[in-house]
């Protein structure tokens, strides 16, 4: 099933939490987990076990998982393939961007069908322009994958230049939301469903018409764009206020949360998801 047809299935049954895999220092200590390569093999694999029926996908933060270099990416590579079992998606967080052969390279350890990395989709950045990550394009297009591209993001300092203006005088944030859109329709007849594969990442916390991202609500994305929306969660964003934040982007909504899911230990956190995954429910139903 491509990462497109899994989309749309989750969304019409109502499933669209993202649970991030993020094993910060102090969250395996507070997991009794030790600070090392075994350590975040055991805290993704809790994930995984308790997003399993749930969760729309789980995303793992790569860097935390690099800093124990060999050992770290072969931990990964259990936790991926304890998710690829069970048919729980995984959006990779690996926030890659390069040109030409680089890029492809990239694409292929993490895209590329039996991989030891294989996931079913990616996060990159399109900061050396979208076109530089054409070989990602084909490549997922050829697998059935997916791709988010970063457009509008609350960390310091993003703003000053993704609300740079183009040379058509859109923001960064805004152009890069529109090829991404592009991208969907010129393929939308090789996609079964109404979800696209290439998605965006836009923030909860950001008020979207800042950046010239405010689609109403009655404008139509044909298809659905997918959209990773950190901010949910610890980070303040209310979630009955999705629509009002997202507009008409709001039907490919992906709620990603990690630290209010993770921070209170492992023994709850299945009835944590479960508990955050009903609520969401209730909200995209409503």
């Amino acid at each position: 099933m491509s990462f497109a047809t899994t989309l749309d299935a989750c969304f019409t049954a109502g499933k669209r939490l993202c649970v991030g895999v993020d094993p910060h220092p102090y969250l395996l200590a507070a997991w009794g987990y030790p600070n090392s390569a075994a350590g975040v093999r055991e805290f993704g694999l809790r994930v995984v076990e308790a997003a399993a029926s749930q969760a729309l996908a789980i995303k793992p933060q790569i860097a935390f998982f690099e800093r124990f270099g060999s050992a770290g990416y072969a931990a990964l590579e259990q936790i991926l393939s304890a998710a690829r079992e069970i048919a729980l998606p995984v959006i990779a967080d690996i926030k890659r961007g390069d040109i030409g052969s680089s890029f492809a390279a990239y694409a292929q350890a993490w895209l590329t069908p039996g991989a030891p990395l294989e996931v079913d989709a990616i996060t990159v950045h399109p900061y050396q322009g979208v076109g530089s990550l054409q070989p990602g394009f084909e490549l997922a297009r050829q697998y059935g994958k997916g791709m988010f591209l970063l457009a509008a993001t609350s960390n310091p300092g993003a703003a000053s230049f993704q609300l740079a203006k183009t040379g058509t005088q859109e923001t960064v944030a805004a152009s890069v939301v529109r090829e991404v859109n592009e991208l969907n329709r010129a393929h939308a007849a090789a996609i079964s469903g109404s979800c696209g594969q290439f998605g965006v990442v836009l923030g909860a916390t950001l008020q979207l018409a800042e950046y010239e991202i405010a689609p109403s609500a009655n404008d139509t994305q044909v298809p659905v764009m997918p959209v990773l929306a950190p901010g949910f969660g610890a980070q303040g964003a209310a979630l009955e206020n999705v629509k009002n934040i997202y507009g008409a982007l709001s039907a490919g909504v992906i709620p990603n949360e990690s630290r209010s899911l993770l921070q209170g230990g492992a023994e709850e956190l299945s009835a944590r998801i479960t508990a955050r995954a009903t609520e969401i429910r209730k909200v995209f139903r409503g």
